[in-house]
């Protein structure tokens, strides 16, 4: 392929195709020159290595979180809205959450998710600062929420590498947890009602009653702000 055929856009967008696919360990720029039907010095020409590359695919898949309208709605359905939309894009991209621990990340497509957190949390009531940690703490929650599904695509990859069985890996190391957790009476009484392959994952809706009780805790903070600076 021509040189001047390949555009920046282009390849961020078959970067994150890969990434989607194999993960972070599995983007190099042999295999996405590859998949662009080019040599991998055009891809050099047009960006220049692969911590670049990570850092505009990140911040291209945060456009995919749409902000709330803050006119149109209350503050708590704003804050669900873009919570949620934070949650799936990060279950739609896993490597994101990995590249968290090592990249340096930003752009302003992460920029204006951060930015809208901010006027949630303003609108909501709370002072600036206070603004901060409520989206700070939301932000956390959600980043944490996405950590097990997130590292369990990666693990996946590890351990079907060379041909292996990764779903029988899994399946053992998952039955023996299973047996050691039974010697204990809280995690035997709960396991009794499940199968052995559901004791790793989270109880379903975990994420939604984390949110909830979250919003809960700011509501509450925010009435006793209020009822003080009345008395």
């Amino acid at each position: 392929m021509p040189r001047d055929t390949l555009t920046a856009d282009r390849i961020v967008h078959a970067a994150i195709e890969l990434l989607d696919e194999e993960g972070l360990d599995g983007l190099n720029m042999r295999s996405l020159a590859k998949r662009l039907g080019s040599a991998a010095t055009a891809v050099y020409w047009h960006i220049k290595t692969k911590d670049d590359l990570v850092r505009l695919a990140s911040d291209t898949v945060w456009h995919e979180v749409e902000p709330p309208d803050l006119d149109a709605t209350d503050w708590r359905t704003a804050a669900t809205a873009h919570a949620d939309g934070m949650h799936a894009m990060l279950t739609r991209h896993p490597w994101l959450v990995q590249a968290f621990g090592s990249h340096l990340l930003y752009g302003p497509g992460q920029a204006r998710y951060n930015d809208v957190s901010l006027a949630v949390y303003e609108k909501a009531g709370f002072a600036a600062d206070d603004a901060d940690r409520a989206a700070g703490t939301v932000f956390t929650f959600v980043l944490g929420s996405t950590l097990g599904p997130a590292a369990q695509v990666s693990l996946n990859r590890r351990l079907g590498r060379n041909g292996a069985d990764a779903e029988q890996l899994l399946a053992d190391a998952v039955a023996r947890a299973t047996e050691t957790a039974m010697e204990f009476p809280r995690l035997r009484e709960r396991l009794g009602t499940k199968a052995a392959t559901e004791y790793a994952a989270a109880p379903d809706r975990t994420f939604e009653f984390g949110l909830r009780s979250l919003l809960d805790g700011f509501e509450a903070r925010l009435a006793a702000d209020g009822a003080g600076r009345r008395e």
